[in-house]
């Protein structure tokens, strides 16, 4: 499996703690840290999206 899904699994658990803090305990600045967080995801999915498309656009080439 690729790297960059581990990495993004990762991340993802990594925000468990400023989601807890936000929902549960009401803490406006873990709910700013918490949107920066998923924008970060965002990216690495871009990049894991694009890994799969160019995989996927080499094997038609093979």
């Amino acid at each position: 499996m690729s790297q960059k899904y581990y990495d993004l699994i990762e991340y993802l658990k990594s925000l468990e703690t400023d989601v807890v803090k936000f929902y549960e305990k009401g803490q406006s600045a873990a709910g700013t840290r918490f949107r920066k967080g998923l924008s970060e995801v965002k990216k690495l999915a871009q990049d894991l999206r694009n890994e799969v498309q160019d995989i996927k656009n080499q094997r038609k080439t093979d």
